[in-house]
């Protein structure tokens, strides 16, 4: 008894599987680009960069959302997923950045001099 393989669908899925990871890839946000070393570091604006990079996220996840709610074939649901929780997670990350910022300067206010 021989079982025939059809490379053909193997082809296919194959292509169908480096789209679906290039697209992932292009989804994924690039981290914000330390300052030089000659530069001064101005923590401001790194931290507005990062900033507008979860803004942009959050957005993104929107349009995504809206898109499929309206029927957009091009917008799959694990899409729309995949873009919600990078967003959540990148304003999870950023709340907790900021907490600690604000618990450090707490501690060094109430330091004895």
């Amino acid at each position: 008894m021989t079982i025939a393989i059809d490379t053909s669908q193997i082809a296919a899925m194959a292509t169908q599987m480096r789209e679906a990871v290039s697209r992932v890839q292009a989804a994924v946000p690039k981290p914000v680009a330390a300052p030089e070393a000659d530069e001064h570091a101005d923590f401001m604006k790194i931290f507005q960069a990062q900033l507008e990079q979860v803004s942009g996220l959050d957005q993104k996840a929107k349009d995504l959302g809206e898109r499929f709610a309206l029927g957009d074939d091009s917008v799959h649901l694990s899409d729309v997923m995949i873009a919600s929780q990078k967003a959540g997670i990148a304003l999870q990350t950023t709340v907790q950045v900021r907490n600690k910022l604000v618990s450090a300067y707490h501690e060094i206010m109430n330091m004895q001099v």
